[in-house]
């Protein structure tokens, strides 16, 4: 997690950063990215060579909701990892969060005790929050990646031809990733309408504009590259 490393880069792990799967790699694979790049092996002697898709975050409820806007969301239990920064994102998607060990999320949503969770659709699927919830809403907030990286010292130690190799093999390890994760979402998508979910789509740019104004009135924000959110969002 370079975020850890390398403070300015905490707005990469906010909520409605990058829209989807082809904002992703056109922010990382354009002028961005190449300064991400330059910095991350500077600083922490990695050599980043691209960045996979992992998959993107939707709400999952236990009951039917219109839910369209963050102030829709209020007064629902959404579970969210623990961690300061998660329970911030779901107070900013509308919800009033509710930290829970992800092994208990299932009988939560049972009970009630939850309202819903927020996770990418295929661990809907995998974990059987299917048989306990009822709606999914595709709220995007935020798509995940993982960077596809080596050690700096080895990469200087490649000529130029094995340079190349190196990072076709990535760059077509990366499409196939990608392909096939957003296969599988897509896939799944039906999977959950066969149970008898609900899918719905909300209005994503009245969320990300809301969780957008919370992060910039929050600390989170100090840390951000000024014009860096601006870049981010004006990427095609």
């Amino acid at each position: 997690d370079i975020s850890k490393q390398i403070k300015e880069y905490t707005i990469f792990t906010s909520g409605y950063l990058i829209r989807d799967p082809a904002h992703q790699q056109a922010v990382f694979g354009g002028p961005i990215g190449k300064e991400v790049y330059a910095r991350v092996a500077k600083d922490m002697n990695v050599q980043i060579l691209g960045i996979e898709y992992l998959g993107t975050r939707q709400l999952n409820l236990r009951e039917p909701r219109n839910v369209m806007t963050p102030a829709d969301m209020a007064g629902v239990k959404l579970r969210m990892p623990g961690s300061k920064s998660w329970q911030f994102l779901g107070k900013a998607l509308g919800a009033n969060p509710t930290p829970m060990d992800f092994n208990e999320v299932y009988l939560g949503m049972q009970t009630g005790t939850v309202d819903g969770q927020d996770n990418p659709l295929p661990v809907v699927v995998e974990a059987k929050f299917y048989e306990v919830s009822k709606q999914i809403v595709l709220t995007s907030h935020l798509v995940d990646g993982t960077f596809v990286a080596i050690a700096k010292k080895y990469w200087d130690g490649l000529t130029r031809e094995q340079r190349e190799a190196v990072q076709t093999a990535a760059d077509t390890a990366i499409a196939f990733n990608n392909t096939a994760n957003m296969k599988s979402e897509l896939s799944v998508q039906d999977f959950l309408r066969s149970k008898g979910m609900k899918i719905s789509t909300p209005n994503r740019d009245a969320f990300r504009k809301a969780v957008q104004n919370a992060y910039l009135k929050s600390d989170y924000s100090k840390t951000w590259p000024p014009g860096l959110l601006d870049r981010i969002n004006a990427t095609k």
